[in-house]
C-alpha cells in the first residue's frame, strides 16, 4: 500500500543518513547531509530520495526523547515525572537552567541536524532539475523542495520556541554563526513556507503519492502559528480560513482512538512522525527513538503482554481537577492515564493512584502487533492537527472583533462539551489548554504569546528572562560567535 512505499523510501534514506546521529551542528565540513558521492543525478527516478532522509532525520533527530520533556515540563500543567533521574529536567520546568545539561545541547544538535540535512536536500534536488527541461519533472522537483522547506522551518520553529534568537544557516559552509533575533528567523521561515505554499500540494498528508509527507496545508498551519505568535491576527485568519474552506479536513470522530492506532494519518492530520514495524511480529522497524518509551509507565499488561516505558512525564493532579471542574469526559478519559488503574482498553496500568501519564502517547496491547512489546511502537507521533487550526482561526476571529464559535464548537461538540456563544479569548484559550494538553508546549508557548505567563507561572518561579533557554554552554565554548548580540537580519 502507499504507506509502506513511503515508508520503505524512508527506511533506506535513514540507512544512508545513519552517520549523521550524533553529529555537531557547527562542523564545517558537516557531517549531516545527504551523501553526494556516486549518486547519479541524471536518473530522475530517485529525485524523492534526499526528500525522504530529511524526514528520516526528523524522526530520528527530532523525536529524541531527551527532546519532548524540555519542549512540554515549562508550563502549569505537566512536569517530567521523575525524582530520582534527570534531575535538570524537573529543575528546567522550574525554571532553574542549567546549560550544561547535556539534553540541552542535544535539543540543539538535533534541530540543526534537521537543517543541515535539508539544506544539503535542496541542493541535490538542484542537481536532479538541472538534468531534465521537462515541465512535469521541474513541477515535481519544486514540491519536493516545498517539503525539505516546510520541514526545514519545523526544525528552525521549534528552535525559536526553545532558544529564542538562533543562527540562520543558510548553508552548510557557513563561516559566520552569530545568531538573528527571533523576528528575523521567523521572517525566514515563513519565505520557506510560503515557497511550500505556491509550490506543493494542496492535499492531506493522507493523500500525497509519498503517503504522508508535509502539504501546502502543512506550511500554512505553520505560518499561522507563527502569525500568532507575532500577533498578526489577519494573517492568522486568512491562512487558517483557507484550509478550512479546503473542505479536505474534518476533525476525528472518535478523540480517544485519534491518538491510537486507528487514528494514524486520519483527516485530522497535517504532520506526524510516520513509524511502521510493517505487520510483522519481529525484525526491522522504523520508530521515533524512544518517544513513547520515555513517557511511558512501568509497566502496560494485557491481551498477554506486558509492556511499559521509563516512567517519565506526567500532568499535575491539579490540572486533572481543573478538567474535572470543566465537565470534560472525553478528553480527560484520553488526556489522563493513571496509575494502578484499567484503561478502556482493558489494559492495567503500573504505578500508582493519583499519578496522571500521558494517555496521548498510549497504545493499547491490543492495537500492537502480535509479537512486538515494545511500548509505543507501530505508532505515529502527532505534531500538528487541524483542531489547532480551528481554535486559531477562532481566536484570530475574536480578536479582531469578529464571531469565532463556528469552529471553536466543532472543537467542543467532539469532546462532547456543551457549546458555547459568543466565545471569548480566554475561553478559546482554555479550551486549547485542554485540547492540546501534552502536545509540544503549545500551552507555555500559549501563556507567552499572551503575556499570561507572569501571572500564571511566576509562583514557580518564571521571569521574563527564563522565557527562553539559554544557549548549550558547549555550543558556546564551541562557537564564540554565538555570544555575539543577535543580528536584526
Amino acid at each position: 500500500m502507499k504507506f509502506s512505499r513511503y515508508i520503505s523510501c524512508l527506511a533506506l534514506a535513514a540507512l544512508t543518513l545513519s552517520f549523521t546521529a550524533c553529529s555537531d551542528y557547527l562542523d564545517k565540513d558537516p557531517e549531516n547531509k545527504v551523501p553526494e558521492t556516486d549518486v547519479d543525478y541524471t536518473n530522475l527516478n530517485e529525485m524523492y530520495m534526499p526528500v525522504s532522509g530529511v524526514y528520516a532525520k526528523v524522526r530520528t533527530g527530532g523525536m529524541h526523547w531527551v527532546i519532548w520533556p524540555l519542549s512540554i515540563v515549562r508550563d502549569d500543567d505537566m512536569w517530567s515525572g521523575r525524582l530520582d533521574d534527570q534531575q535538570l529536567l524537573v529543575d528546567f520546568g522550574n525554571y532553574k537552567y542549567d546549560n550544561t545539561f547535556w539534553g540541552l545541547n542535544e535539543m540543539w544538535n538535533q534541530y540543526y541536524g534537521i537543517i543541515k540535512v535539508a539544506n544539503s536536500a535542496l541542493a541535490s534536488l538542484d542537481s536532479y532539475a538541472a538534468n531534465t527541461t521537462n515541465d512535469q519533472l521541474l513541477s515535481q522537483y519544486r514540491s519536493y523542495c516545498g517539503e525539505v522547506r516546510t520541514l526545514r522551518a519545523y526544525a528552525y520553529y521549534r528552535l525559536t520556541q526553545a532558544f529564542g534568537d538562533v543562527t540562520i544557516l543558510e548553508s552548510n559552509n557557513q563561516i559566520d554563526l552569530t545568531r538573528s533575533k527571533k523576528a528575523a528567523v521567523e521572517k525566514y521561515m515563513l519565505q520557506d513556507l510560503q515557497y511550500a505554499m505556491d509550490n506543493s500540494p494542496k492535499l492531506r498528508p493522507n493523500e500525497m503519492t509519498h503517503y504522508g509527507a508535509v502539504t501546502a496545508y502543512t506550511a500554512e498551519m505553520m505560518a499561522a502559528k507563527i502569525y500568532l505568535n507575532e500577533g498578526n491576527y489577519a494573517m492568522v485568519e486568512k491562512l487558517t480560513d483557507d484550509i478550512i474552506n479546503s473542505g479536505k479536513f474534518s476533525l476525528y470522530s472518535d478523540f480517544y482512538e485519534l491518538f491510537k492506532i486507528p487514528g494514524k494519518e486520519c483527516n485530522e492530520s497535517l504532520f506526524e512522525c510516520q513509524c511502521t514495524d510493517f505487520g510483522q511480529s519481529s525484525g526491522d522497524m522504523v520508530d521515533a527513538d524512544n518517544w513513547f518509551v520515555f513517557q511511558g509507565p512501568g509497566s502496560v499488561k494485557g491481551n498477554g503482554v506486558t509492556a511499559g516505558g521509563w516512567n517519565f512525564i506526567r500532568y499535575n493532579a491539579d490540572f486533572k481537577q481543573w478538567a474535572a471542574a470543566r465537565g470534560e469526559t472525553v478528553r480527560a478519559a484520553t488526556t489522563f492515564m493513571e496509575g494502578n488503574s484499567t484503561t478502556p482498553s482493558g489494559d492495567e496500568i503500573g504505578g500508582n493512584k493519583g499519578e496522571y501519564y500521558n494517555g496521548k502517547a498510549y497504545t493499547p496491547t491490543n492495537e500492537m502487533t502480535e509479537g512486538r512489546t515494545k511500548y509505543g511502537e507501530n505508532n505515529n507521533v502527532r505534531v500538528f492537527r487541524y483542531a489547532d487550526v480551528l481554535l486559531m482561526n477562532a481566536e484570530a476571529k475574536v480578536r479582531q472583533g469578529k464571531n469565532g464559535d463556528a469552529p471553536f464548537n466543532l472543537v467542543r461538540k467532539r469532546a462532547r462539551m456543551p457549546e458555547l456563544t459568543n466565545v471569548t479569548v480566554d475561553q478559546i484559550l482554555d479550551e486549547r489548554r485542554m485540547e492540546l494538553a501534552g502536545e509540544w508546549g503549545e500551552r507555555y508557548n500559549d501563556l507567552v504569546r499572551t503575556g499570561k505567563a507572569a501571572s500564571v507561572l511566576g509562583s514557580k518561579g518564571w521571569t521574563e528572562d527564563k522565557t527562553y533557554y539559554p544557549v548549550p554552554f558547549a555550543q558556546l565554548s564551541d562557537v564564540p560567535a554565538l555570544k555575539n548580540e543577535p543580528k536584526d537580519e
